[in-house]
C-alpha cells in the first residue's frame, strides 16, 4: 500500500554566541554538536540576519521513506534523533522537537514539527487541515504579541513557518491529488519549495521530463510556489538560473565514501557512486545555497510581508477593523475602535431587546399554557366532584333501601316470633286441660 509520511516543520534560529545560553521555553530536547559544512554554508546568511533577531522555520512534506530525515541530517551534517512514526493514527497529529547546533561562534536553533499520520488515512480529504491550522496558530501567536501594548520582539521566539520543502516521489509520471490539494491550501500561508526526492532512482532524461510535467501541473492548478527573487542585482543572476532548476532533484546521504584522495558524502551502488555534493549528480548543493546562504532573509521577509500580512488583514477585517470608511476616507485606529465599539453596543442593545421581547413572549405563552392547564384541572375537578356526588347519592339511596328492607324484615321476624309464642301457649293450655280431664 502507498503510505504517506508525516509533514515536518523545521525552525532555524540564530542564537547569540556565549556559554550558558538556555533554549527558549517549549524545547523538547537540546543537542550541542558541530554542524560542519551545513552550518558553515549558512553562516553568512545567519550573520547577516543577526541584525534583527528572528527565525526561519521549515516544513518538509512527503511520503514515508522518501528521505526527509536523511536530507535534514545531510543539510546540517548532524544526526538527528527520529523515531519511526506509526501509520495507524486515526488522524494527523503534530509533534515538535527542538535542537541546538553550534560551530565556533555560530549557534542555530532547529525545531522540527512532525505531523504524524499525514496521508495515512484511507480518506485523505482532510489531511491538510491540521497543517493549515498549525500555521494559522503560529500567525495568531505572533499577531497577539504584535497587538500587545508592551511588546518584546527583541527576544521573541518567532514560531512562524518560513519554508515548506515539499518532497515529491520520483515516479516520473505526475503529481498525486493529495500533493496538489495540500500545496494549493498552503501556497497562501507559506513559501513552498518543491523537491524531487531520491533523484538517483530515475534517469536524467526522465528527470528532466518529470520536472517539466510537475511545473506544468502546478501552473495549471494555480499553485504558487516560492520563486527566488531577482530584484536584487547581487543575486538576480543566480536566482534567475535557480528558478529554472525548480523543482530541485536531491539525494541525501550521511555516509562518507573515499573518492580519490578525499572523503565525500555519497551513496554507493553496484553500478557506481552518487555524490551528494556533486552538482552533476543532483541539486543538493543548489538547494543548500538557495535556502541557507542566499535567500534565507528573503524567505523571512516573504513570510512576514506576504503570508503573515494576508492572515493579519483577514483577521483584523474579521474583527471589524478597516482602513477606510464607506466614502473611501482613511480611518484612524481610534475611529475604527470607536466605530466597532458603538457597533458592538448597538448590537448588544438590539440583542438585549430581542431577548427581552422573547422573554415576555415566552412568559405570555407560559401563562396561557398555565391558564389552559388550570381550566382543564377545574373541569376535571368539577367532573370528579359531580361523579362523586352522584356516587354518594346512589350509595345513600341503596343504604336507605337496605335499611327499609331490614326494618321490614325485623317486623316480619317479630310477628313470626309472636305467633310462635302464641302457638306454644295454646298448645300448653290444651295439654293441661286434657290432663285435668283424665284425673276427673
Amino acid at each position: 500500500r502507498s503510505l504517506r509520511a508525516p509533514l515536518w516543520a523545521a525552525t532555524l534560529r540564530e542564537l547569540r554566541a556565549g556559554p550558558g545560553r538556555a533554549a527558549s521555553p517549549g524545547t523538547d530536547r537540546q543537542t550541542d554538536r558541530r554542524a560542519g559544512a551545513g552550518i558553515r554554508a549558512g553562516s553568512a546568511a545567519v550573520n547577516a540576519s543577526s541584525k534583527r533577531d528572528g527565525c526561519t522555520r521549515r516544513k518538509e512534506a512527503s511520503e514515508t521513506g522518501i528521505g526527509k530525515s536523511t536530507l535534514m541530517d545531510t543539510l546540517f551534517n548532524t544526526k538527528f534523533e527520529n523515531a519511526q512514526a506509526s501509520h495507524n493514527e486515526p488522524g494527523v497529529r503534530l509533534k515538535s522537537r527542538s535542537y541546538e547546533l553550534q560551530e565556533s561562534n555560530v549557534r542555530l536553533k532547529l525545531t522540527i514539527v512532525d505531523t504524524v499520520g499525514f496521508g495515512d488515512q484511507i480518506n485523505k480529504e482532510d489531511s491538510y487541515k491540521p497543517i493549515v491550522e498549525y500555521i494559522d496558530a503560529q500567525f495568531e501567536v505572533y499577531l497577539q504579541e504584535e497587538l500587545k501594548i508592551k511588546r518584546s520582539f527583541y527576544n521573541y521566539n518567532d514560531s512562524r513557518i518560513h519554508t515548506c520543502l515539499y518532497f515529491i516521489a520520483p515516479t516520473g509520471h505526475s503529481l498525486k491529488s493529495l500533493d496538489l490539494v495540500t500545496m494549493k491550501k498552503l501556497d497562501s500561508k507559506v513559501n513552498i519549495v518543491p523537491i524531487i526526492a531520491k533523484a538517483d532512482t530515475i534517469s536524467k532524461s526522465e528527470l528532466h521530463k518529470f520536472k517539466i510535467k510537475i511545473m506544468s501541473e502546478l501552473v495549471s492548478n494555480g499553485v504558487q510556489i516560492y520563486q527566488f527573487p531577482t530584484d536584487d542585482e547581487t543575486v538576480a543572476e543566480i536566482n534567475s538560473t535557480m528558478n529554472g532548476h525548480l523543482p530541485f532533484a536531491v539525494v541525501g546521504s550521511t555516509e562518507e565514501i573515499k573518492i580519490g584522495n578525499k572523503m565525500a558524502k555519497a551513496r554507493q551502488y553496484p553500478w557506481g557512486i552518487v555524490q551528494v555534493e556533486n552538482e552533476n549528480h543532483c541539486d543538493f548543493v543548489k538547494l543548500r545555497e538557495m535556502l541557507i546562504r542566499v535567500n534565507m532573509e528573503d524567505l523571512r521577509e516573504q513570510t512576514h510581508a506576504r503570508h503573515y500580512e494576508l492572515y493579519r488583514r483577514c483577521k483584523l477585517e474579521e474583527m471589524g477593523f478597516k482602513d477606510t470608511d464607506p466614502d473611501s476616507k482613511p480611518f484612524s485606529l481610534q475611529e475604527t475602535y470607536e466605530a466597532k465599539r458603538n457597533e458592538f453596543l448597538t448590537e448588544l442593545q438590539k440583542k438585549e431587546e430581542e431577548m427581552r421581547q422573547m422573554f415576555v413572549m415566552r412568559v405570555k405563552e407560559k401563562e396561557s399554557e398555565l391558564k389552559e392547564a388550570e381550566k382543564e384541572l377545574h373541569a376535571k375537578f368539577d367532573h370528579l366532584k359531580k361523579t362523586h356526588q352522584d356516587e354518594k347519592k346512589k350509595l345513600e339511596d341503596k343504604k336507605k333501601e337496605l335499611e327499609d328492607e331490614m326494618n321490614a324484615f325485623n317486623k316480619r321476624k317479630a310477628a313470626t316470633q309472636w305467633l310462635q309464642s302464641q302457638a306454644q301457649q295454646s298448645s300448653q293450655t290444651s295439654k293441661k286441660d286434657k290432663k285435668n280431664a283424665s284425673f276427673t
